[in-house]
């Protein structure tokens, strides 16, 4: 099961998913990030992918697609907050947007 993020955790990777675009969601204990492609073939491409690594681990964005732009909220309903899972979601995001 998850658990919450820690004080060292979310000085850490938290904090590197900060500096890499993500930002903290008014009001919850949650990150955000807007991605931005090319094409909307493009953007649903990219999330058929991180479809794949969301069902695999069992962990689900909160996402929103227009056009070529699509808007991921992360968080961890199981504990109410910001966990492990949602960095490596996260960073695999990140990964297969590059």
């Amino acid at each position: 099961m998850a658990e919450l993020l820690t004080s060292q955790e979310r000085e850490t990777v938290l904090a590197e998913l900060l500096n890499e675009g993500w930002a903290m969601v008014d009001d919850r204990d949650a990150i955000s990030q807007s991605f931005k492609f090319k094409t909307f073939n493009q953007a649903f491409g990219w999330m058929t992918r991180v479809a794949m690594y969301a069902e695999k681990w069992n962990h689900h964005p909160e996402w929103s697609n227009v056009y070529n732009r699509v808007e991921v909220i992360l968080t961890t309903h199981d504990v109410d907050g910001l966990s492990e899972l949602d960095i490596k979601l996260a960073k695999m995001m990140n990964k297969l947007a590059q």
